[in-house]
Order: C-alpha cells, then sequence, then structure tokens
C-alpha cells in the first residue's frame, strides 16, 4: 500500500536527518488525515490506493501552480522549494501512463461504453476513472476524452 510506503519513509526521513523530506511528508499525511476525517460521513469509500493518489495528484498539481507563480513573481528560492516537495511526492504515486497509453484505454472504454458523441464524456471518464484511476491524471485524461469523442 502507498500509505504504508509513505509513513515509512516518514521513519527513515527521521533517522536519516533529512528535515525537507521530513516536512514533505508530513505534509502529505496530514493531506491523507484530512481527506480521512472528510470521508468519515462518506455513503461509500473507494480503494485506499484510489484516496491516496488521488490527494497525492492534487498535491503536486497545487505545488505546480504555486511554482509557476514564484517564479512569475521573482522568487526562485520558494519555487524551489516547491519543486524539492513536488519531487517527494511524485517518490510516492504509482506509474503514470504515457499519453499513448491513455489514448489506447481511452479507445478501448469508448468502445465498450458505446460512446459515439460528446454527450457519452461523463460514461467514458467514469470508467477510466475506475479502471486506471491510479495511473492517470484525470485533469488530462479529460483532455483527451473531449478530443477523441469530438
Amino acid at each position: 500500500m502507498i500509505r504504508d510506503s509513505i509513513k515509512a519513509a516518514q521513519v527513515a526521513a527521521m533517522k536519516s536527518g533529512d528535515k525537507p523530506r521530513l516536512a514533505a511528508v508530513r505534509l502529505i499525511l496530514a493531506k491523507l488525515k484530512d481527506k480521512d476525517i472528510e470521508l468519515r460521513t462518506a455513503s461509500s469509500i473507494p480503494d485506499d490506493d484510489v484516496i491516496v493518489t488521488d490527494v497525492l495528484q492534487k498535491m503536486v498539481k497545487q505545488r505546480r501552480e504555486s511554482i509557476t507563480m514564484y517564479e512569475q513573481g521573482g522568487r526562485p528560492e520558494l519555487a524551489a522549494a516547491e519543486a524539492a516537495e513536488v519531487a517527494v511526492i511524485e517518490d510516492f504515486l504509482p506509474a503514470q501512463m504515457s499519453e499513448d497509453e491513455v489514448k489506447a484505454a481511452i479507445e478501448t472504454i469508448k468502445a465498450e461504453v458505446g460512446a459515439s458523441s460528446i454527450k457519452d464524456m461523463g460514461k467514458v471518464v467514469g470508467a477510466l476513472k475506475a479502471k486506471h484511476g491510479t495511473q492517470i491524471d484525470m485533469g488530462k485524461a479529460s483532455a483527451l476524452v473531449k478530443a477523441a469523442l469530438a
């Protein structure tokens, strides 16, 4: 499980004295705790790896946006700190599918669902997330689905 590897990384960072990595791992664990609390009232709880991957992908996206803003604002030291956090977070993400693999998966699901127009985008995206949710950045995937259905 991804969550176990994150906890093990926290212990390893504490033992080695790697303070920047420890801080990033603690941020990840805090976000996961927030998500766990949020899901207490949910009617259905998805698989733990899906939850963790979703949280990690959101964290990476937020930090990439921050990096862009810091670079535009002339703060390269803050951008570098965010980039270091992105590197730590990406260590825990499962291997992502390439764009060609995503397109192939979209075509397969499109055939399974019988999608032919942009009206069927929700069905395709839902099936794609159910099958490959931990391996795909859904933000990029939805744009590819839209292009495939257009």
